[in-house]
């Protein structure tokens, strides 16, 4: 950055002012939306950016730069702010000879803001710029000047999220590879765009985040990939994404979620039903053999197609062959029915009792 004639006539001009008027003087021309000047000396050095910006106006505590006796302190330290709300920050110098504090905000946006007080205030009523990088600075009268970055952060949750399945629409199959897609719009900025996918209430993987480092709004696409199994037949899938700001932020970051889509699941035949089945005698033998779509079932004993008894008898009992057809695959099954008697183990419990008071009472006898 030139050095500037600008902000030493300025100076002079305050400073022959203050001798005749009050003590101290603020200089500063009419303030416009962005106030910002040109140091006199060597162009800053860019800090780099905080990793974990905050949202809104963070902690009064400041923060200072120094060199040597210069000492600069900007409260809040870091600017989180919705696009198109105001925004204030407040840069001070304390214990140091210094003839004034100024802002520089790059790029130039405004005539630049002096003044020869302890103090100088920036003040934006509506944030409408992305990438200005806010400099408070020092001139001290030994030593130079010394100045300190601001950080800035304009943010803007996005317009929507979307889920969808790639390149394919309806029923998925069991065992096959399909890619969710999760489409968040017009957000910014996309460096601290996180996404996450959802089964029901069970995250699928860590977050997502992008590589892009924009500051201005744009659109991010994140995916996933994953086989359904026949247990995700029925289950609700989305995404949500968070602007995350990290400890400095709010504690309920911007977040907007996705709609919830309902997955349907095709799978083949599958036994409901052990393949050794205990019924007991005058109860309905019933398997059930699930599938989606619904296969066609049929039980077949010694070579004949048979139904299932209503109520079951001893002739009941021996081995089934159950063939399930449906549109993904045939299947056919083995089951061994036994029918318990009476009653079944109950029953037999009963008469074990009876032998046993029988043989007590003919002991008694003899």
């Amino acid at each position: 950055m030139q050095i500037s004639g600008r902000p030493i006539t300025l100076l002079l001009v305050c400073l022959l002012g203050s001798a005749t008027s009050s003590p101290v003087s603020i200089c500063t021309p009419a303030q416009p939306p962005l106030s910002q000047i040109s140091p006199p000396s060597p162009a800053p050095t860019v800090l780099p950016s905080l990793p974990s910006p905050s949202l809104g106006l963070v902690s009064a505590s400041g923060a200072s730069a120094g060199k040597g006796g210069c000492r600069l302190t900007v409260s809040p330290p870091t600017l989180v702010v919705r696009f198109g709300d105001p925004v204030t920050a407040n840069c001070s110098g304390h214990g140091m000879d210094y003839s004034g504090v100024g802002w520089e905000v790059s790029p130039l946006m405004a005539e630049p803001g002096y003044t020869m007080d302890r103090f100088i205030v920036w003040t934006v009523d509506s944030m409408t710029e992305w990438n200005l990088t806010p400099m408070c600075y020092a001139s001290v009268e030994r030593g130079g000047q010394c100045h300190i970055n601001v950080p800035l952060i304009v943010y803007k949750p996005p317009d929507n999220v979307s889920i969808s399945l790639v390149n394919h629409t309806g029923a998925m199959q069991e065992h096959r590879l399909y890619t969710l897609q999760c489409s968040v719009e017009d957000v910014a900025p996309v460096e601290n765009l996180t996404v996450t996918f959802y089964r029901g209430q069970t995250a699928l993987g860590p977050p997502q985040s992008s590589s892009n480092r924009s500051k201005e709004p744009a659109t991010e696409i994140f995916t996933l990939n994953f086989t359904p199994s026949r247990e995700d037949d029925g289950a609700e899938f989305w995404c949500e994404a968070e602007l995350d700001l990290g400890p400095e932020g709010p504690q309920h970051p911007p977040v907007v979620k996705s709609q919830h889509i309902t997955a349907t699941v095709y799978f083949g035949p599958q036994l409901g039903c052990p393949t050794k089945l205990q019924v007991r005698e005058g109860e309905l033998l019933s398997c059930e053999v699930r599938g989606n779509p619904r296969p066609l079932v049929t039980w077949v004993r010694d070579g004949q197609v048979v139904a299932l008894p209503t109520s079951s008898s001893r002739e009941h009992a021996g081995k089934y062959t159950v063939l399930a057809i449906s549109r993904l695959e045939h299947k056919n099954f083995t089951v061994e029915v036994e029918v318990l008697g009476g009653g079944g183990p109950a029953n037999s419990c009963n008469g074990y009792f009876l032998l046993a008071v029988l043989i007590i009472q003919m002991i008694n006898w003899l």
